[in-house]
């Protein structure tokens, strides 16, 4: 076990203490004194126990799944759309036209590193409370327009020098969400 499963157990064996004393089980009022305690503290001390022993358990704590890529009817702009979760879509030499990506309450993880990117593309970005990360090659420049409402774009992508590099055109719309775009 580690630390992180140990303390959610202390949480779990607090929160249930506390729910035997409200039953009689266990004399313990001197403990808890506070009116507003007695129902709050132990639905709160086991639900964080609950969550710090299956975060402890957990081996993977990268939860996005990765998907094949959704390319279009045309063979060229992929469509992502997320609700409700986390999907990763990576690139291994294949070529990439453009995307559409759409997360609603959730994420998607779009990794561009081992693209084939040739000439200039557009990537259009919406996100209402969800965010999206945009992995992008070091050969490429990335201009962002961006209308964000509680959110925003931050691009840490480096700007190449080269004249001839291929330019990614991000057009972002964030409503209480965000984008993170780095190599």
């Amino acid at each position: 076990m580690n630390t992180r499963a140990l303390i959610g157990l202390a949480f779990v064996v607090a929160g249930g203490w506390k729910l035997a004393s409200m039953w009689g089980i266990v004399q313990e009022g001197w403990l808890w004194q506070q009116p507003w305690i007695a129902y709050i503290a132990p639905v709160l001390l086991v639900y964080l126990g609950g969550r710090f022993v299956i975060d402890g358990f957990r081996h993977d704590r990268d939860q996005w799944l990765q998907r094949p890529l959704p390319i279009n009817e045309e063979g060229k702009r992929i469509c992502c759309s997320v609700r409700y979760g986390g999907d990763e879509y990576v690139y291994h030499g294949e070529p990439f036209h453009g995307a559409y990506l759409d997360a609603f309450c959730g994420g998607i993880r779009l990794d561009l590193r081992n693209a084939l990117i040739t000439e200039d593309e557009e990537i259009d970005m919406r996100t209402f409370i969800g965010g999206i990360e945009l992995y992008v090659p070091s050969n490429v420049n990335v201009l962002v327009k961006s209308r964000s409402f509680i959110g925003g774009v931050r691009n840490k992508s480096p700007r190449n020098a080269e004249e001839t590099a291929p330019c990614l055109h991000i057009v972002a719309s964030n409503f209480i969400g965000g984008i993170d775009i780095k190599n």
